[in-house]
């Protein structure tokens, strides 16, 4: 719920890129820094289209597909779509965390 609070503050949208770690920015390369153009949302295209399956990598290139392809509409799909993911069980959790990467690195 501390999530939805930061929706109705206006610091966090219903549909757009999850929130990472402000850390992980200097891992990214300009393309990959577009996802930064729009607020962070609860939901968003890796939540829908393969959740703890996708990369790193695969993540960051659905958030610049968001930002590029961002509408009412879009959101309104991806909203409904939400919805029937969260009674599904497969892909909850992060199976790889990048190409190179099993785990995500805990520091430097």
């Amino acid at each position: 719920m501390p999530q939805f609070w930061n929706v109705l503050k206006g610091d966090m949208s219903l549909v757009g890129p999850r929130p990472l770690y402000m850390a992980q920015v200097e891992e990214w390369n300009e393309y990959q820094r577009q996802r930064l153009l729009v607020k962070p949302g609860l939901t968003g295209l890796a939540q829908i289209r393969g959740r703890g399956s996708l990369t790193v990598e695969e993540k960051l290139e659905l958030d610049v597909e968001y930002v590029h392809k961002q509408s009412l509409l879009f959101d309104l799909r991806i909203i409904w779509e939400t919805f029937f993911s969260l009674f599904q069980t497969e892909n909850i959790y992060e199976k790889r965390y990048s190409k190179e990467q099993e785990t995500r690195k805990m520091g430097k």
